[in-house]
């Protein structure tokens, strides 16, 4: 029985598609500011904006590797992806979105506020959840395909050292983006070898 959540997109389509979301946040990292000052304030800013639309994906891409399954192990996989999707969001939102724009719009050699420090401070405990729900899928899913597919399946364990470089390093690079890039090919070879055992 077929259980793809990508049921009749052809298996290249299917590899691209749960690839693509960490490979963009891959190369978005090259880009991401190590810090925060005000002349880094826009791009810290735009970065996050688009962020925004590419994070949750990675959740979504990590949740269609278990299909339509309605085993514990497919929802355990949909719960700690959506966490990490809801909790990654909001990091996104309060420590690139919203802490970028108040520094631009503090104006250059204005000294960093509180209020931003206080943006941080909760933005950060977010992420941090979601980071351990992303840690968490990750382990789920490897264990479930080394389960289900044997020795094909230890190229995807990738996803374990990504999800872990992310935690460290969020997107920033070198730890964030090949972290990032780890999950791109974990998700990849596993979307793969998956297409071939329901073809």
């Amino acid at each position: 029985m077929r259980t793809a959540s990508l049921a009749g997109v052809s298996t290249r389509s299917r590899v691209v598609l749960v690839a693509l979301p960490a490979l963009v946040l891959a190369v978005a990292g090259l880009f991401h500011p190590h810090s925060l000052t005000h002349a880094t304030s826009a791009r810290w800013t735009v970065l996050h904006v688009a962020g925004l639309f590419v994070f949750p994906l990675v959740g979504v891409a990590l949740a269609a590797l278990v299909g339509r399954r309605r085993d514990p192990v497919a929802w355990l996989v949909r719960l700690t992806a959506y966490v990490y999707a809801t909790a990654y969001s909001a990091l996104d939102v309060i420590s690139g979105i919203g802490a970028g724009y108040v520094t631009w719009r503090l104006g250059e050699g204005a000294a960093r506020p509180d209020e931003v420090r206080f943006l941080f401070a909760i933005g950060g405990r977010i992420g941090e959840v979601g980071s351990y729900a992303l840690v968490a899928c990750a382990v789920v899913v490897a264990l479930d395909a080394l389960r289900r597919l044997g020795a094909p399946a230890v190229p995807g364990l990738a996803l374990v050292p990504g999800a872990l470089l992310v935690h460290v390093g969020h997107i920033f690079a070198p730890t964030g983006v090949a972290g990032m890039a780890l999950i791109a090919a974990g998700t990849a070879w596993l979307a793969w070898r998956g297409s071939r055992e329901v073809a």
